[in-house]
């Protein structure tokens, strides 16, 4: 697949498809003959989840470390489920904090809508 159709797939510019593989997220992208990028189902696999990861608020340097861990082998299964675990524990934080957000925003429009619907009543008595 090019890169313009993985692009499209996962609403990712073609910039950040590539600076994805310059920092070492995407691990050797194949090319064809012509040396254009031509993604196969494990890179696009790699793109899916990295898409997934950052849209959860992972940065740019623990998926790194995570990809370069990957790259070591089995040995370092161990350290990537204790990275994805931090990962998890900080994302349910962040859910959390979130809820109490929504929460504050359902009561300060509730307010509002009160509001007008007491001002609204006091219209239709005039």
């Amino acid at each position: 697949m090019k890169i313009s159709e993985v692009s499209e797939r996962y609403d990712i510019t073609a910039d950040t498809l590539r600076y994805y593989e310059r920092v070492g997220l995407l691990p050797s992208v194949n090319r064809n003959a012509s040396g254009i990028r031509d993604y196969d189902k494990k890179d696009i696999e790699w793109v899916g989840f990295i898409k997934c990861m950052r849209n959860a608020g992972l940065t740019i340097e623990t998926l790194t470390e995570y990809v370069r861990l990957v790259q070591q082998g089995d040995q370092t299964i161990e350290a990537r489920k204790e990275l994805l675990k931090k990962q998890r524990e900080q994302l349910l934080q962040k859910m959390v904090e979130m809820h109490k957000t929504l929460d504050l925003l359902n009561y300060k429009i509730e307010l509002f809508e009160n509001a007008v619907l007491k001002k609204e009543k006091t219209l239709k008595k005039v």
